[in-house]
C-alpha cells in the first residue's frame, strides 16, 4: 500500500457538502484531496436526493396542471398512463449536467479527486482501496461528509416487490394507483404530495399529529389542511404493527386495528449517517446511535483537527445547510475571516405541495424565550400576483421584536416559499428592521 504526500486538507465524500468543503478550502491556498467510493460527483443531493426527488416534484406539476393553484374549474388528471421513467427523463438530463458542472469546478479548484471507499487508518491517514490499488492519504486536517443513506427499519420486507425506501422509490416501472408513505417527515411528506398530484391514492402514516413539528406551528396547521384537501389520507398517532406482501398488494397492520392496503409502500424512516466503513475508532470517534457525528458550533468533531459536515451530523440534513456547514468549517480551519451567518439562522425548505420554508424562530420559540413580538402576515391571496397565479392559501409570516422591529424569524408556505424567505434571510443577516421592506421597491406584480 502506497503513501502520498501530506495534504493540508483531506475530504471523505463528494456530496454537496465535501464539494464546496473541498474548494472552499482551496481557495484558501490548501492542498486538497476529495475521495468518493462512488465516483459520482454531488453524493445523494444530486444523484439520489434532492435534484431527483425535486425533479418528480417539478415534473408532476407540469402533467398534472396543479401547481398548487386553484384555476377555476381546470381537469387535474394525468391524461395518459405514465412512468417514473417518463417522469425521471428531464432528472436524467439535469444529473448529467450537474456532474459535468460540479467536475468543472473541481478541477478548476486544483482539487485532486481520488475514487475509491476510504477508512481511517489512524487519526490523520487515511486508507482508499479501489478495484484496483490501495493507497494511504496523509493529511494536516480532515473533513468527514460521507452524507446519509435511508434508514430501513426490521419489519418491512424490502426484498419485497412494491417496499420501498426513498432511494429506491425512483426504481418504480409505473406510478402505483395507491401508495402508502411510512413516515412524515420531510421526505415522506413530499413524497406523498407528489403521488397525489399524480393521481395516486396516498396515505401517509405517522407517530405524531403535527405534521412537521419543527415549522412555524401556523405554517404545519396550513399544510395538514392543504395535503387533506389533496385528498391525502392522514392516519396520525399511528405505527405500523406488521407489513405484508401478497399478489401484488401491499398490507399494513397498524397498532389501532387499522388495515391500509396499497399497491406500494414508500418507508421514509428517516436516514442514517453513512459512517459504518469509516472505522471511527481508528480516528478517535465515536458516532451516535444512527451513525452521526458530535460537532461544535464551528463543526470540530471531538478530534479537534477532524470536523464533519452535511447529513452525516444530523438535522437539517439539507443540502444548503450542508454545503454552509462546510463553508464555516474550512474557513474557521484555515484562519480566514468568519464573516458567515451563524448556524442559527440557517434556511431550510421543504418541497410539499404546497412548499413550505423558514429561516430564524419560530414564534412558539420567541414565545417560550418570553420575548416582547410582534406578528406580520401577508396572504398571497392579498397580492396581485397572488391572485394572478390562483394561490388560495398561502401566506408569508413575519416574527418581530417589538422595540426595534428587528426581524427574528420568517415562513412562508405557497408557491416559491422557498425563495421568499430568503429575503428576510438577508434582512436578519445584515441587522435590517422591518421599515426596509416598506422603503424598497419591488416589481409588480
Amino acid at each position: 500500500m502506497t503513501t502520498q504526500k501530506m495534504y493540508d486538507l483531506a475530504v471523505i465524500g463528494a456530496g454537496p457538502a465535501g464539494i464546496v468543503g473541498a474548494t472552499t478550502a482551496a481557495s484558501l491556498g490548501a492542498s486538497v484531496v476529495l475521495i468518493d467510493r462512488y465516483g459520482d460527483l454531488g453524493g445523494a443531493g444530486a444523484n439520489t436526493g434532492t435534484v431527483p426527488s425535486k425533479t418528480l416534484r417539478e415534473t408532476a406539476l407540469a402533467l398534472s396542471g396543479i401547481q398548487s393553484r386553484d384555476l377555476y374549474g381546470v381537469d387535474l388528471s394525468l391524461r395518459r398512463e405514465a412512468t417514473v421513467s417518463d417522469l425521471m427523463r428531464r432528472e436524467h438530463a439535469v444529473r448529467e449536467a450537474l456532474n459535468r458542472m460540479l467536475a468543472q469546478l473541481v478541477e478548476a479548484s486544483s482539487v485532486e479527486f481520488v475514487v475509491g471507499e476510504a477508512h481511517f487508518d489512524d487519526p490523520h491517514t487515511i486508507a482508499v482501496r479501489s478495484d484496483t490499488t490501495s493507497r494511504l492519504f496523509r493529511a494536516e486536517r480532515i473533513l468527514i461528509a460521507t452524507g446519509s443513506s435511508p434508514n430501513r427499519p426490521v419489519g418491512f420486507p424490502f426484498d419485497k416487490p412494491g417496499v420501498y425506501d426513498s432511494d429506491s422509490i425512483l426504481e418504480l416501472e409505473t406510478i402505483p394507483k395507491s401508495l402508502a408513505v411510512v413516515g412524515a417527515g420531510a421526505v415522506g411528506s413530499e413524497y406523498a404530495c407528489t403521488f397525489a398530484a399524480l393521481g395516486t391514492k396516498v396515505h401517509l402514516i405517522d407517530s405524531r399529529d403535527v405534521l412537521l413539528p419543527f415549522l412555524d406551528s401556523e405554517v404545519s396547521e396550513a399544510l395538514m389542511r392543504a395535503v387533506r384537501a389533496s385528498g391525502i389520507e392522514m392516519h396520525c398517532r399511528e405505527r405500523v404493527a406488521e407489513c405484508t406482501s401478497a399478489g401484488g398488494e401491499i398490507t399494513l397492520s397498524l397498532e389501532s386495528g387499522c388495515v391500509v392496503q396499497t399497491q406500494a409502500v414508500l418507508v421514509a424512516a428517516g436516514r442514517r449517517s453513512s459512517t459504518r466503513f469509516l472505522n471511527l475508532a481508528a480516528a478517535g470517534l465515536t458516532p451516535g446511535e444512527r451513525g452521526d457525528l458530535k460537532v461544535d458550533e464551528n463543526y470540530r468533531t471531538a478530534v479537534p483537527h477532524i470536523c464533519a459536515a452535511g447529513d452525516v451530523i444530523g438535522f437539517p440534513a439539507l443540502a444548503s445547510t450542508g454545503m454552509q456547514q462546510a463553508r464555516r468549517a474550512m474557513t474557521v480551519a484555515f484562519g480566514a475571516a468568519d464573516d458567515l451567518p451563524g448556524r442559527d439562522i440557517l434556511p431550510s425548505a421543504v418541497y410539499t405541495i404546497p412548499e413550505v420554508a423558514m429561516a430564524g424562530d419560530t414564534e412558539q420559540a420567541v414565545r417560550t424565550a418570553g420575548l416582547d413580538y410582534v406578528v406580520g402576515r401577508a396572504r398571497y391571496m392579498d397580492n396581485p400576483r397572488g391572485c394572478i397565479i390562483g394561490e388560495t392559501e398561502g401566506f408569508l409570516k413575519l416574527i418581530l421584536r417589538r422595540e426595534d422591529l428587528k426581524l427574528l424569524g420568517v415562513h412562508a408556505i405557497g408557491e416559491h416559499a422557498s425563495e421568499l424567505v430568503h429575503i428576510g434571510l438577508i434582512a436578519m443577516t445584515t441587522d435590517c428592521d422591518a421599515t426596509l421592506f416598506s422603503k424598497l421597491c419591488f416589481n409588480v406584480p
